[in-house]
């Protein structure tokens, strides 16, 4: 795959033909044509000779041509680092990781800091995480940050915790070496000088290509003071910028009006957190966790803030959001949206496009006030895919409330937009393995048709960030595409086979999935691939 911003600018005129178009129309489709950044024709193999002496023209033998995807939720610098550091994501055992760290440790100097990701204890025979003590017999004197795959509790080495001033008597640090919650955020502050911006950089450019590589024209940075420090805001711009791709840009702190400008992002919204994470036992129940009696997580937000950041943002014409996953947590955004309606009024509030991160444990009430408030899930179907289902971690830790989270069938019966996203590097940014979780969720009440879960995924990014012109492929829309080969076949309209309107691909389990020839962005191809010389 090259990733690359093409040449391909101005009047030129692009026509892809000789394959089958996904549109939202039952007419077939074969061929399409670009021009100026948008889609000027849409159309059968007839039809397209009136484009034959377009500038470019590409044999797609056969390929699906169909909207690009968009990653309503990622951590770009992050993402990078799991690409380009130690990631610990596949190991089978605590040893197993310990042996990466030893070995990433002798691959890497002395000063270097080592940074790493990925390790869930709920798939290791040990069923826990790995302490400072271990991380010093692996590593002697090395300062270690590892993060656990979702991305609220880390074990960092003493080396490390000695170079974060008060992190032993903050809140939700451990001895052990784990942290959580305040003590977390001090140490992301801390590597925030740590590990400076070149290094993060590298980071948000590998990221981006990776996008690029599975199709994802435009993404969603949920940026955060937790997270990272502000000025990966810009370095996720110039990277997104180089590459070709479309980024919208949030900042997840409270309040923070002023910041808007200064950081050029579209809200306040993201990884604002009103709680943590399942597999971390940092998410805001009402009741407690099965595997932890009487623990029932943290809540990070009351009502009242939740209520006062909606409407400070409401009244800027910014949108808010916030990371919810807990019952707990999301009732206490219910009320603090329910409050901000009773302020400024229902329209005021549906006129911001408010969003929230994850709506994993919604109640029937947070359902419908995000119906009625046109408040966007954005949600990723790979979390049920992972951790869903009666012999994984959510049972773990949840016993039978499994069932019925991520409920993105009852949510879209229920009127609610939703978008899909990957949360990386929580998961993979894989967009048709996302697709294709949500069409199979392990709680079958909640399975949704291919069609609308592809529409969650591209179209529904677009509205996630309050643009309701791009994502399908019509005459006079943006130019974002990208071309696919179906090795499993495809299926059209009604499950008939063939160029019948809203084609996609085979989405069973047991047939490989798509693999990208080109992804296009406004018009310019910004990666292509051709396989063997035989690709469009």
């Amino acid at each position: 795959m090259t990733v690359s911003p093409s040449s391909t600018t101005g009047s030129t005129t692009v026509l892809l033909r000789n394959g089958v178009v996904h549109t939202h129309s039952p007419l077939a489709g074969t061929a399409i044509a670009i021009r100026d950044g948008l889609v000027v024709f849409v159309g059968d193999e007839d039809q397209a000779e009136a484009y034959a002496q377009a500038e470019e023209v590409v044999d797609l033998r056969g390929a699906l041509v169909a909207p690009a995807f968009v990653d309503a939720h990622v951590h770009t610098v992050q993402s990078g680092f799991q690409l380009t550091q130690l990631d610990l994501r596949g190991t089978r055992s605590l040893a197993e990781a310990l042996d990466a760290v030893a070995s990433y440790a002798v691959a890497n100097g002395p000063d270097t800091v080592l940074i790493g990701a990925g390790w869930d204890e709920s798939t290791w025979p040990e069923g826990r995480p790995p302490t400072a003590d271990e991380l010093e017999r692996a590593a002697p004197g090395r300062r270690i940050s590892l993060d656990r795959r979702d991305g609220h509790s880390s074990v960092i080495s003493s080396d490390l915790a000695a170079a974060v001033p008060g992190l032993l008597s903050m809140d939700g640090y451990s001895a052990s070496g784990r942290i959580e919650r305040d003590a977390r955020h001090a140490v992301s502050n801390a590597l925030a000088s740590l590990v400076g911006p070149d290094q993060r950089l590298e980071a948000a450019r590998r990221a981006v290509a990776e996008m690029a590589t599975n199709g994802v024209a435009a993404f969603h940075e949920n940026a955060a003071p937790h997270i990272g420090p502000e000025y990966e805001v810009d370095l996720v711009r110039q990277a997104a910028a180089e590459t070709g791709l479309l980024a919208t840009l949030y900042w997840g702190e409270l309040g923070a009006i002023d910041k808007v400008a200064a950081l050029g992002v579209q809200g306040l919204a993201g990884d604002l957190n009103a709680d943590g994470a399942i597999g971390s036992r940092t998410a805001a129940l009402r009741t407690a966790y099965d595997d932890m009696a009487g623990h029932c997580g943290h809540a990070y937000l009351e009502a009242d803030q939740i209520a006062e950041h909606v409407i400070l943002c409401t009244e800027a014409g910014l949108q808010a959001g916030f990371h919810c996953i807990g019952d707990a947590a999301i009732d206490a955004i219910t009320e603090g949206f329910r409050t901000a309606e009773k302020r400024l009024g229902a329209p005021a509030i549906r006129q911001g496009r408010h969003r929230l991160e994850h709506v994993e444990m919604p109640s029937p009430d947070a359902v419908a006030m995000m119906a009625d408030l046109d408040v966007t899930a954005s949600m990723q179907p790979l979390f049920d895919h992972l951790w869903g289902g009666p012999d994984r971690m959510y049972a773990e830790r949840l016993g039978g409330r499994w069932r019925g989270m991520n409920p993105v069938a009852g949510m879209g019966h229920a009127g609610v937009r939703i978008a899909f996203g990957s949360d990386a590097p929580v998961t993979d940014v894989r967009p048709w393995e996302a697709v294709r979780a949500a069409v199979h969720h392990r709680d079958p009440e909640q399975r949704i048709g291919a069609a609308l879960a592809f529409d969650h995924h591209t179209s529904g990014g677009w509205r996630a960030a309050r643009n309701d012109v791009a994502g399908t492929l019509t005459p006079g829309a943006p130019a974002h595409l990208a071309v696919w080969d179906c090795p499993g076949g495809l299926e059209g309209r009604e499950g008939r086979k063939g160029p019948s309107g809203m084609i996609l691909p085979i989405l069973d389990p047991a047939v490989p999935l798509p693999q990208i020839h080109r992804l296009v962005v406004a018009g310019r191809t910004v990666a292509d691939h051709t396989i063997d010389g035989e690709g469009p």
